[in-house]
C-alpha cells in the first residue's frame, strides 16, 4: 500500500491527506466537503498562495495581468493542461494586477510567467506562452 498525498483544498486551504489509490475517486475535502482536485486552475492570491504550494503534487503556476495579449491568448493553453493533468498536478492562476505585492515578491519581470512549485519550493520557471505540447514537455523536463 503505498503512502498518502497531503493535498491543500483549492476552496479552504485546509490540508487533506488523500490515499494514493483513491485519487481518481474525486477525493472531498474533510473540512469544507469540496472537490480536492480541480479539472481548472485555481484562482490564487496572497492569502492563499503559501498554502496551495504545499502538498505532495507539483503546483504550476500562471502569473497573468488581464491588459496581456499573450496572456489572455495562452489562458485556453492552460485550462486544457489542467484539465489533462489533473491527479498528477495541480494548476494555478496568478493575477499580477490584483496582487502585484505577490508578484514582486515571485521576481516577475515578464508576463506571463510560469513557475513550478513542488513541496512550497520553487524547482522551475518560463517566461512566455507555450503551446500544450511544449508546455507538457517543459513539466516532464523538471
Amino acid at each position: 500500500m503505498s503512502e498518502p498525498l497531503l493535498i491543500p483544498c483549492p476552496s479552504c486551504n485546509a490540508l487533506n491527506r488523500i490515499p494514493s489509490q483513491r485519487m481518481a475517486d474525486k477525493p472531498s475535502c474533510g473540512r469544507c466537503k469540496q472537490a480536492v482536485l480541480r479539472h481548472t486552475p485555481i484562482e490564487l492570491t496572497q492569502a492563499n498562495f503559501a498554502s496551495q504550494t504545499k502538498g505532495d503534487l507539483p503546483l504550476l503556476v500562471d502569473v497573468w495581468a488581464s491588459w496581456c495579449g499573450p496572456c489572455q491568448a495562452f489562458a485556453p493553453t492552460f485550462n486544457q493542461a489542467a484539465a489533462q493533468l489533473q491527479g498528477q498536478y495541480r494548476l494555478g492562476k496568478l493575477d499580477s494586477e490584483a496582487h502585484q505585492q505577490l508578484a514582486g515578491q515571485l521576481g516577475i519581470r515578464s508576463i506571463p510567467s510560469l513557475i513550478l512549485f513542488r513541496q512550497g519550493k520553487e524547482v522551475a520557471r518560463q517566461a512566455g506562452a507555450m503551446a500544450l505540447p511544449q508546455l507538457m514537455a517543459w513539466l516532464q523536463s523538471h
